[in-house]
């Protein structure tokens, strides 16, 4: 039989197969085969793999049925790899259950056999390995883990991740990963001084890699010192268990939901009712919302923004595509309206695009788009104990703002002045008054008001307008910030 190819295999059948290949040694067609020469010849004409190989997958099934966090430690090549056998027995320490992945260049510095010796697993070094990759290892190494560090994280590695390079294994893992990563560099100070170096490092920030050191202190070369030591073992554990285990936010157990950005009107299959809005306040308040705890749903109108770390986000088009996905999200305990909603779509958006004619422009009937504010404001169930408005204006700012409170029956209503001379549409910084019913108790559900208060606030980042509005947001809500 010169070849052999299996089809029409359920899933199930397929998934047993491959396991059964990887525990005998063979790729799933040497398998097949030898099933069916046992079929033909009876068990004793099949020879087995020595069971070591089978042993040395059981450790990957057993750690998940204990439920320990799991830590991927890919081992990078420097000095500062032999650091990284202690850093195994501390996360051990801390009850986390650790698989290795070493380059090609840490195994100069380190022998494979003792990092899986120490973690009690073998360690991974080959991108192209026959016993893992049956099944695509290097997708099922960068999903099976609860985090990934990456000690020590050379300036070579850090290059390759920036870049997006998936050369070997680890590479590779790091970049098909969803999973939180935490980098501890090490590097002689001036490649850490370098700005090749600063690009690349400022690159996996913003991508939302966690950093842990270096520090500073004498090199492994002769009269070199400075900033570049990697971080003590018990520093990497200490940093890793803080990501595993956060400690209780100011907004934890909160259910936050948030709009943002435009919507999109259809006038035609091509043409469209939009605004300048670039949704980068409703992300950086949801992004806030995140890293306080907050169980955050983010419904964004068309951006070209990167979901925020943490946070579920669900993209919609339409000012009635958005308003059904806030009713299928409640209940919450706070929404943040921060989406800028077209008040107008075409009564009849043509099917076809609308050509010109000799009869001039065709009319277009507009209608009013559904209020997301004003519904969700004066509901008589399932509403938000805290429901929190934004006023985009152009002109008369607190008084319009006052108006829109009072008219939506919200809560609070955050106002900006949007005209063109401000850049606040699409850029970068913002300037807000928070406006709040000066009677009002987060709970009360009446929308007649009185008396309201203004907090104006200084020219601020968006991010730094989101952490101070989710600061004020958690001490209204009795879990102020430590």
């Amino acid at each position: 039989m010169a070849s052999l190819t299996v089809r029409k295999l359920d899933d199930a059948l397929k998934a047993s197969l491959r396991l059964r290949a990887a525990r005998n040694g063979r790729s799933v067609e040497d398998e097949v085969r030898a099933i069916l020469r046992e079929a033909a010849e009876g068990p004793a004409a099949t020879p087995r793999a020595p069971e070591v190989k089978a042993a040395a997958m059981r450790p990957e099934r057993t750690h998940a049925a204990a439920g320990r966090p799991r830590v991927t430690l890919i081992i990078g090549g420097g000095i500062a790899a032999y650091k990284a056998l202690d850093l195994i027995r501390r996360l051990k320490d801390r009850g986390f259950h650790v698989r290795c992945v070493m380059t090609r260049a840490a195994q100069q510095f380190v022998a494979p056999l003792t990092a899986g010796a120490l973690a009690d697993e073998r360690c991974y070094t080959d991108l192209f390995d026959p016993q893992s990759e049956f099944d695509a290892g290097h997708i099922r190494l960068a999903r099976d883990t609860d985090l990934i560090v990456v000690a020590p994280a050379t300036a070579d590695l850090m290059a390759k991740m920036a870049q997006g390079h998936a050369d070997d294994l680890a590479t590779a893992i790091l970049l098909a990963t969803n999973r939180a990563v935490l980098l501890a560099p090490a590097m002689n100070p001036l490649m850490w001084a370098n700005a090749a170096t600063k690009r690349n490092v400022a690159q996996l920030a913003r991508d939302g890699a966690h950093f842990i050191g270096p520090n500073s202190g004498e090199m492994a070369e002769a009269n070199e010192a400075g900033l570049g030591r990697m971080s003590e073992p018990l520093e990497i554990a200490a940093a890793a268990a803080t990501l595993l285990r956060p400690p209780p936010g100011p907004l934890t157990g909160k259910h936050i939901l948030i709009t943002a950005g435009p919507t999109h009107e259809p006038i035609d299959p091509v043409r469209y009712i939009a605004n300048r809005s670039s949704g980068k306040q409703g992300f950086a308040i949801a992004a806030a919302a995140a890293q306080a705890g907050a169980d955050v749903t983010l419904i964004a109108g068309p951006v070209d923004l990167d979901d925020p770390p943490g946070v579920r986000v669900i993209r919609v088009e339409s000012a009635r595509d958005m308003l059904a996905q806030v009713e299928a999200a409640l209940p919450v305990d706070i929404a943040i309206f921060a989406a800028a909603v077209a008040d107008w779509r075409v009564a009849n958006a043509g099917e076809q695009k609308i050509k010109k004619t000799a009869q001039g422009m065709p009319p277009l009937q507009l209608t009013e788009n559904p209020d997301i504010l004003a519904t969700v404001s004066k509901l008589t169930h399932n509403r938000p104990p805290l429901v929190i408005g934004f006023a985009a204006e152009t002109e008369h700012l607190i008084d319009n703002a006052t108006a829109k409170l009072k008219r939506k029956g919200c809560d609070w209503i955050v106002a900006n002045d949007v005209s063109p001379a401000t850049g606040v549409m699409g850029g970068d910084r913002n300037t807000v008054h928070v406006l709040t019913r000066a009677d009002a108790d987060v709970a009360i559900d009446s929308v007649s008001v009185d008396s309201v208060s203004v907090d104006s606030w200084p020219v601020m980042t968006k991010d730094e307008v989101a952490t101070a509005l989710v600061a004020k947001i958690a001490a209204t809500t009795g879990h102020p910030p430590a």
